[in-house]
């Protein structure tokens, strides 16, 4: 099965898909009206020699994802906000615009440093301090085994806990529609709902795969630097020292899941990547839900607006019929 240079997330009732060249949002409004955003991309590591090489282009496409990930989830919120004016009769849109424009970039800004450092706390710091209480630091295996453990399951208990909620269930079922559009385009099948709701819905090169790909690999790479520095300094590392050298570390971890995740998806056909990559399709049970005809046409419109199949659009709020 071809792997193609195509991937996406889910945003607020819609999908962003990115291609070699275009990154496209689509959004369905109440109205029934999809939305569609499409704007010119080239990624970093193919625009700089240097930070092609692997490992490193891992590290810069996790940030430079994140940072479209946040812009486009900015764009579907932005649109309901609209939407939801609408609905109010809020007549005071135009005479605010400015001052709302540069409140949501702020309010853009501090959430995603919040996020990030709550997210450093929960899933770095936390399994850290509770490794640690049980006092294995001379085991660096042991250590980072237990850490791996609790930092894996604080994830699926937040992922089970969010999905438990309904307006993150629709995100989950655009998730879907991601995953069987990219599939559709992949078969080379027609890109209509018809054809995309055969598809699966579980996608090997899903960003919940990365998730439990990064966990693996800290695994590794935080035992060999935890004892490499109990053999310099003759003690293992405290507390705040081990959580310095492993957020040190964090680039090369994700450098190195990210170059797993690549070989995963052209190996997908492979009898030991299919064992391989098991876990990750099981976690998607959780972060994937089977899509309703209308959200695949909008994965697909979203789609099909990134590969130049539709008419591109720089207007965020002109409309597209579906």
């Amino acid at each position: 099965m071809p792997d193609l240079n195509v991937g996406g997330q889910a945003v607020i009732e819609g999908v962003m898909m990115r291609s070699s060249d275009k990154i496209s949002t689509a959004v369905r409004i109440p109205t029934g009206e999809i939305i569609v955003k499409t704007e010119d991309y080239k990624s970093l590591a193919s625009r700089y020699k240097l930070l092609n090489i692997p490992l490193i282009r891992g590290a810069v496409a996790f940030v430079e994802m994140l940072l479209i990930g946040i812009k486009t989830l900015n764009f579907s919120a932005d649109l309901a906000m609209k939407e939801l004016q609408k609905e109010e009769d809020i007549k005071k849109v135009k005479s605010d615009s400015k001052d709302n424009k540069s409140s949501n970039s702020l309010w853009l800004i501090a959430s995603a440093v919040f996020a990030m450092g709550m997210g450093i706390f929960i899933f770095f710091f936390i399994p850290l301090a509770i490794s640690s209480y049980f006092h294995i630091d001379k085991s660096a295996v042991w250590f980072n085994l237990v850490a791996g453990a609790i930092r894996l399951s604080i994830f699926i208990v937040y992922i089970w806990g969010i999905s438990l909620f309904g307006e993150f269930k629709r995100i989950f079922q655009y998730h879907g529609a991601e995953h069987k559009s990219i599939y559709t385009y992949e078969m080379g099948d027609e890109l209509i709902p018809e054809k995309a709701k055969n598809h699966t819905r579980f996608h090997p090169r899903c960003g919940t795969s990365f998730i439990l790909i990064v966990a693996l690999i800290a695994i590794f790479i935080y035992a060999l630097s935890d004892t490499i520095y109990a053999l310099y300094t003759g003690h293992p590392p405290t507390l705040l020292t081990r959580f310095g050298v492993h957020f040190s570390l964090l680039p090369l971890v994700a450098g190195g899941s990210y170059e797993l995740l690549k070989l995963s998806g052209k190996t997908r056909d492979n009898k030991l990547t299919k064992i391989l990559i098991k876990p990750g399709l099981w976690l998607q049970k959780i972060t994937t839900q089977e899509p309703s005809r209308d959200q695949l046409e909008v994965g697909l419109m979203a789609l099909k607006a990134s590969l130049g199949m539709v008419e591109p659009n720089y207007s965020p709020y002109k409309t597209t019929a579906s």
